[in-house]
C-alpha cells in the first residue's frame, strides 16, 4: 500500500496463483521472462535496470495509474527484489514520496532487500527526474 492509498502486489513467482484461489492480476507488469506465459515481459535484465527505459516508464505509470483507478496491479520478477523492488520504488514517486527518498521508503514499507544492485537506485532517481521517459537515459 503507497502513501496515498494505491494498492500494488508484487510476487515472487510466475505461478503463485496458478491453481490457487487468488485472482489474476488485471495488469502486470512482468520483470523476467518467467512471466512470459501470463503477458508482456519488460526486457530487464536481473540485477540491472531496462534495457528500454522510455518503454519501462510508461508501464510502471500505466499500472500504477490502473492501481489508482482500483484495478488489481501486480509486480513480478523472480525473486522479487531487486527488478520489482525498484518498479515499486518508482510506483512510490508516482504516489508522491520524494524520488531521493523511494528506495528507502521501499525498503522501510515492503522489503528491506528491495533495489538490489548499484545501477537500479540511480534509475529511481532518473525515474522521479523524468530521465527515464528519454531514449537517452
Amino acid at each position: 500500500m503507497f502513501p496515498d492509498g494505491t494498492k500494488v502486489f508484487a510476487s515472487a513467482s510466475a505461478f503463485h496463483w496458478v491453481g490457487s484461489e487468488a485472482l489474476p492480476p488485471d495488469v502486470g507488469v512482468w520483470l523476467d521472462e518467467s512471466w512470459a506465459a501470463h503477458g508482456d515481459v519488460i526486457d530487464w535484465p536481473d540485477g540491472g535496470v531496462p534495457t528500454d527505459p522510455a518503454a519501462a516508464a510508461a508501464k510502471i505509470r500505466e499500472a500504477f495509474q490502473a492501481a489508482r483507478r482500483g484495478q488489481r496491479v501486480e509486480v513480478g520478477c523472480i525473486a522479487a527484489h531487486g527488478r520489482t523492488g525498484t518498479a515499486l520504488a518508482c510506483m512510490a514517486i508516482l504516489a508522491g514520496v520524494d524520488a531521493n527518498e523511494a528506495v528507502d521508503w521501499i525498503r522501510d514499507h515492503y522489503c528491506e532487500k528491495a533495489v538490489e544492485s548499484p545501477y537500479q537506485e540511480p534509475w529511481v532517481r532518473l525515474f522521479g527526474e523524468g530521465v527515464a521517459d528519454s531514449e537517452t537515459s
